[in-house]
This record gives C-alpha cells, structure tokens and sequence, in this order.
C-alpha cells in the first residue's frame, strides 16, 4: 500500500492569534482539494485561534512541543491532555531548534514520543545530521544513533511521522538535492527495518525538512522514499504553503 504524502507547517515562533486566523482564512480555499495530509504545527498560544479557524477544512491541527509527563512541576510546558482537549492531532518532537536552543536530548526526544504515542497524538519525530557532520562523512553514523535512540520502546511505526531535517539546511536557505534527500531517507527507513523488525516501519512517512518551498517541492516530492515536507518559512505565506500541498499538480 502507497504512503499517504504528508506536508506539515512548522509556523515557529511566528503569527499572533489575530494574525493566524487570516493566514488560515487564506489558506482554506487553496488546500481543498489536497490529496495529501495537510497539518499545521502552530505556536501553543494560537492553538484555540487555529482550530476555530480550521473547522470544516482539510487542514489538521499540530503543536510544536509536548512534554512527557501528564502534570506537574514544568513550568512552560504543556502536556498531552491539554493539546488534546484543543483537538491537536500531531505534535513536532525533537526539532533541530529544541534539541540547540533548549537543551533536548535524545532521551527526552524518546520520552516525548512515547507520550504522545501513549496519548493517541502522532509525533513528527525530527532527525538530522549538522554541516561539520555531513562533511566529515558522519551523516549514517550520527543518523543511526539517533534512530537507535529516539525511537525505542515504539511499538507501531504506523503511529508516527519521522522528518529528515539536514540541520545545514533550516533557515539558510539552503537545500539537500533531491537525490541526497532521497539517499538519506532511504537510509533512514533501511536502518529502520533492520533495528524495529515487525513493528510496520514500511508504513513509516518520512518527511524532508530541509528548506523544501514552493520551487524546489515537485523535484523533492518525486523522489520514490521522500512521504512529504516539514514546512519552515514557506508554511507562512499561504500561496507558497498551497502550492507545496498541491505538488501533485
């Protein structure tokens, strides 16, 4: 059975409520007949904003973050249950900006995973090598601890969303070719087999998150292992995300 392509909006730390609301009034009409599964992973304050505004369309709702425990003592973070009640369906785990910025790890990245999978929401789990790494020739040994790491304990890849994010190429605009994004994903879904035999990872979407945009989509999205785009920049501007969406056409 062919994988459902999947284009997700990381909106970042961008867009007030008033501000999302329009985007998604101009949004709705350009996605309604996608083929593919259209998410946006919009910043926790326009959570409430965006489901209202989202209501009736194609578009699905995402966070950019959740935490692994149900409660407690976490100030700034936000657990499954509330993402939940807000009707939020998927979750970015692991982003490239969380695990430099804010001190994520492997191990955290595997717990957030296991919550969200435990919650019923489903985790676009982010891996991805740096610039010194790929030219050093690290690109399959760093991916492969990731993969080793990040994903233990997951019982169905059915359940989740993996994004190859080349670190080199978020927000620099610059973008892996579409063969060394295909290699990489294919490596990724080869090792994949290998470490978690019999928990469906043919039926694994792996994403490209690496600068994909309205120009360079249609070549990236041909490429026989790439399941879709984890949108930056582009996911801001509703022609340019629409036209993503719609790179079949």
């Amino acid at each position: 059975m062919a994988r459902r392509p999947i284009i997700a909006g990381n909106w970042k730390m961008n867009k007030t409520a008033s501000e999302a609301t329009e985007l998604i009034k101009e949004l709705k009409p350009l996605v309604k007949d996608a083929k593919c599964d259209v998410v946006v992973c919009v910043p926790a304050i326009d959570i409430p904003a965006v489901k209202k505004a989202i209501h009736g369309s194609k578009i699905r709702l995402g966070a950019q973050n959740v935490h692994f425990a149900d409660k407690g003592a976490f100030t700034g973070e936000i657990s499954t249950d509330m993402l939940k009640e807000y009707g939020v369906q998927y979750v970015i785990i692991g982003h490239s900006e969380r695990r430099q910025y804010f001190g994520e790890t492997d191990d955290t990245v595997n717990k957030r995973t296991l919550a969200a999978i435990a919650a019923g929401l489903i985790p676009i789990v982010c891996i991805g090598e740096s610039l010194e790494e790929r030219e050093s020739g690290k690109t399959e040994e760093v991916l492969s601890k990731q993969i080793s790491l990040d994903f233990r304990g997951v019982a169905d890849f059915s359940k989740i969303v993996v994004a190859y994010e080349p670190i080199w190429a978020i927000g620099t605009g610059k973008t892996a070719t579409d063969e060394q994004a295909n290699e990489a994903i294919g490596y990724i879904r080869m090792r994949m087999k290998k470490l978690y035999p019999n928990k469906n990872v043919g039926k694994l979407r792996i994403q490209y998150g690496g600068s994909m945009n309205a120009k360079n989509c249609k070549g990236l999205m041909a490429q026989p292992e790439i399941d879709g785009g984890l949108i930056g920049g582009a996911s801001l501007k509703a022609q340019d995300f629409a036209t993503i969406v719609n790179f079949d056409k």
